[in-house]
């Protein structure tokens, strides 16, 4: 089977997605890009009974290389993520507490220094109707220079250099919306300042165990 590991760790995202909140019933996609191809989750299939070679392999012009099934309808903001963003995987969720955050705010507030790990603030891009060019196109607007966008009375959208920090990073904005919406909900959050954001950006670009340490 084409890119058998690679769909298989999809399924395995995709279903960690349902078992962390992140999505209800076959809501959400996920991808993860192989050299020229995509492996990205088919349209409509229940993530418990999904096997990998229910996912579709796709190159970057969304053509269907391998699968018998239909790839998402999201499948243009994957795409775009990977032509013009450098992803390397891409996780879409509809979370609750960034889906609320999407109607009330145009970013992600900074109430936690944890929001440097998307480069910065996180837009909240425009609605228009799923799956449309007009959404890829906010979308991809809202990622520049980010490895997160908002949609509004959609969802998230997270990118990675492989799926594990591209769901981790769909893990942490859930988490940050959540901060904000309960703060939110008694008074005014305090928010850092830009300043400081930019500082800890930097820091984290050294983070963790790095070659030679």
């Amino acid at each position: 089977m084409l890119l058998a590991d690679t769909r298989a760790a999809v399924v395995e995202h995709a279903r960690r997605m349902v078992a962390d909140g992140l999505v209800v019933g076959t809501s959400g996609n996920v991808s993860c890009r192989d050299g020229d191809l995509v492996a990205v989750t088919p349209s409509g299939t229940d993530y418990a009974a999904m096997r990998p070679a229910d996912v579709v392999v796709v190159d970057l012009e969304g053509r269907v290389v391998d699968g018998g099934l239909r790839p998402t309808v999201e499948l243009p903001l994957h795409l775009a993520a990977y032509r013009h963003h450098q992803a390397g995987a891409v996780v879409h969720t509809h979370s609750a507490a960034a889906t609320a955050l999407s109607l009330l705010r145009d970013d992600v507030p900074a109430v936690h220094y944890q929001i440097a790990m998307f480069g910065g603030s996180v837009a909240v891009a425009p609605y228009a109707t799923y799956g449309s060019e007009e959404l890829r196109d906010h979308v991809s607007a809202a990622l520049t220079g980010r490895t997160a966008v908002l949609m509004k009375h959609h969802g998230t959208l997270t990118t990675g250099d492989g799926l594990a920090s591209a769901y981790d990073r769909a893990r942490q904005l859930e988490w940050l919306c959540d901060v904000w919406l309960r703060a939110r909900a008694v008074g005014e959050p305090a928010l850092l300042e830009a300043e400081e954001i930019e500082r800890v950006t930097r820091r984290f670009a050294g983070y963790g165990q790095q070659p030679g340490t």
